[in-house]
């Protein structure tokens, strides 16, 4: 295996669930290339994929989730109705990382990259970084990090209760800037310009009912739009002015959160790949400067 070679700055990955087929084709060239970066994290999806980045496993995350995508062990309506997850974590995190397609556990927790997963308090309704050196059970805030609401179970760490990272803070850039990274990579699922410009009455009277012991997560819940418009609106602004390298889509992404249609997904993550490979030398020069 060739020697690590680090470079220094921020890697923020966006979440999406399937859509981070994209990000998963993006980090399996950077693997390719030897571009690992001291810090990486991820929100929901986007901590799942990072993972495989830090274990140093090109093509895993993206094997996983093409080839058990219909699988009903890992993904399907039954989970939801016998075990509160559309997603089985269960499986992903034991059978399918411990012996079916194993993750390089060893690598990853040896790593020198600093891994945060993002994930959202119910009772105080704010984001949480969970970074890999300094958390108690890693694999626990990935998965809450990845656990949609609704869709999931909440999980339990430390006395509190966690959901998807997104919920609070999907793209995490700013907290890059306070810590003082002059050099910060985004790798986006929604092409520029997308906006979540509502949320659809009937999904904000189902949270309602379903988190009403949790007023505060639900107002993150129902802040969601808002604040993702405004968060691409300064993307734009920071990319323009240098500050920041993006990596996303250049068109809108036809992959749902619980896509079955493996050709779409394939298709998603040879994009990844192809827009990596094109903004390469753009990326290196942003590095380098």
């Amino acid at each position: 295996m060739d020697e690590l070679k680090m470079q220094n700055g921020a890697l923020i990955l966006e979440g999406g669930s399937l859509r981070s087929l994209f990000t998963s084709g993006v980090l399996d060239v950077f693997m390719e290339h030897n571009l690992y970066f001291s810090d990486v994290t991820g929100v929901s999806a986007g901590s799942l994929t990072g993972v495989n980045y830090v274990s140093r496993q090109p093509g895993r995350s993206a094997k996983l989730n093409i080839d058990y995508v219909n699988d009903k062990r890992y993904l399907g309506v039954n989970n939801l109705i016998l075990h509160h997850e559309i997603f089985s974590f269960d499986f992903l995190f034991n059978d399918l990382s411990r012996s079916i397609l194993p993750m390089d556990f060893d690598t990853f927790y040896k790593s020198p990259q600093h891994f945060t997963a993002v994930a959202t308090n119910l009772r105080t309704g704010e984001a949480e970084y969970f970074e890999k050196s300094a958390c108690s059970d890693i694999l626990a805030a990935i998965r809450a990090s990845s656990s949609m609401p609704m869709l999931s179970k909440a999980v339990k760490m430390n006395g509190e209760l966690y959901l998807d990272g997104g919920c609070a803070m999907a793209i995490p850039y700013q907290k890059a800037i306070d810590d003082g990274f002059e050099k910060i990579v985004l790798v986006l699922t929604r092409q520029q310009g997308y906006r979540k410009l509502y949320t659809k009455p009937s999904m904000l009277r189902l949270y309602a009912k379903y988190f009403r012991h949790f007023p505060k997560f639900l107002s993150a819940l129902y802040a969601v739009p808002t604040r993702y418009d405004a968060q691409q609106r300064e993307i734009d602004r920071l990319e323009k002015e240098g500050r920041i390298f993006v990596i996303r889509p250049q068109g809108p992404v036809n992959v749902s959160h619980t896509e079955k249609d493996t050709a779409k997904l394939k298709a998603l993550y040879e994009e990844g790949r192809q827009e990596a490979e094109r903004r390469m030398d753009a990326l290196k020069r942003y590095l380098e400067a």
